[in-house]
């Protein structure tokens, strides 16, 4: 089990460091070939931050294991807001004003209840996935289209950072962009195959592993950014993070198994777990328009979400079994 342990941990550090070098690498070879900073943020840099998911997801369907990918998908969106949102409340309270933001929110809960619709039928076969995927690239479009339409006062604006700003050229980004790519791969591999037998050799489910170790692990670039973004003020783009990166768990990473080994839905997903991802949406939502204080999150409020993702993780060690593959 020692060497499950030291895999997992190995493949989460190096999924960190290499899915920060291809957003990276993505964000300046997209700036080079003459793509606003703005539509980049809201674009790129949001796939981007969902690139540990998407390899994990993939990797993990393409090997044997699809309840983890999905566990992934999920257990992400729920640590995103609950985990990582609740933290940098914690830190700082959070100041939201972006228009473009707030346009961004009812897509998400659109987009969650669709999905949900979707695996209605206890299925991820490839017809759900390929809905999936195509929603993705319609939503891809209108945030671009959103980029495009925001105003220079829109406040999301001046925080989005110029990706030019190093003075990368386009072979170093490049590099920079197929490195991060091959690091992420080989991560994503270690981390699979580590969660994959800690599963077996615990006796617990593939998806219950995604759902907390997985997950969890996966989101904490998301951590890293939202702090470092909300300590300089850019309140906004810390929020931004949060909702783009569960839009495309949604829309990439949870239909990669249902393309890669179609199948049924692991039982709790629709009972257990996605309810309380609609719970956690609906809170951003309630928050980020206006709860006891409009438009801005309080230290307390980020407790409250922290306290709610912690009783969620109780729930899961609580139901997850032993010897039982759910």
């Amino acid at each position: 089990m020692l060497l499950q342990i030291v895999a997992i941990i190995a493949g989460l550090g190096l999924t960190i460091w290499s899915a920060d070098r291809f957003v990276d690498g993505a964000a300046t070879t997209a700036a080079r070939l003459g793509i606003s900073p703005l539509v980049i943020g809201l674009t790129i840099i949001a796939v981007g931050t969902s690139a540990p998911e998407i390899a994990t997801s993939a990797l993990a369907a393409a090997q044997g294991y699809p309840g983890l990918g999905i566990g992934n998908a999920v257990g992400s969106n729920v640590a995103n807001i609950g985990l990582i949102l609740g933290i940098t409340a914690l830190v700082i309270p959070l100041k939201l004003r972006s228009a473009s933001l707030r346009r961004e929110l009812p897509l998400l809960i659109v987009v969650t209840l669709i999905c949900l619709l979707l695996l209605a039928n206890h299925q991820l076969e490839r017809l759900e996935a390929g809905v999936m995927l195509l929603m993705f690239v319609a939503s891809l479009l209108w945030l671009a289209w959103l980029a495009k339409q925001s105003g220079p006062d829109d406040p999301i604006v001046p925080d989005i950072p110029d990706p030019l700003h190093g003075g990368a050229s386009l072979k170093t980004a490049l590099g920079q962009l197929f490195l991060g790519l091959g690091v992420l791969l080989a991560a994503a591999q270690l981390l699979v195959w580590g969660a994959g037998s800690l599963a077996a050799t615990l006796g617990v489910s593939e998806l219950v592993v995604g759902l907390t170790i997985v997950a969890i692990g996966t989101s904490l670039p998301e951590l890293a950014t939202c702090i470092a973004a909300a300590l300089k003020g850019q309140h906004d783009i810390a929020v931004g993070n949060i909702i783009g990166s569960n839009l495309f768990n949604l829309l990439i990473v949870l239909p990669l198994p249902g393309l890669i080994a179609p199948g049924p839905v692991p039982d709790g997903v629709l009972s257990r777990d996605y309810p309380v991802m609609i719970g956690f949406s609906l809170l951003i939502v309630v928050l980020a328009r206006g709860f006891g204080g409009r438009g801005v999150i309080h230290r307390w409020q980020g407790g409250l979400l922290l306290l709610l993702f912690l009783a969620y993780q109780l729930l899961l060690l609580g139901t997850s079994g032993v010897g039982a593959v759910r």
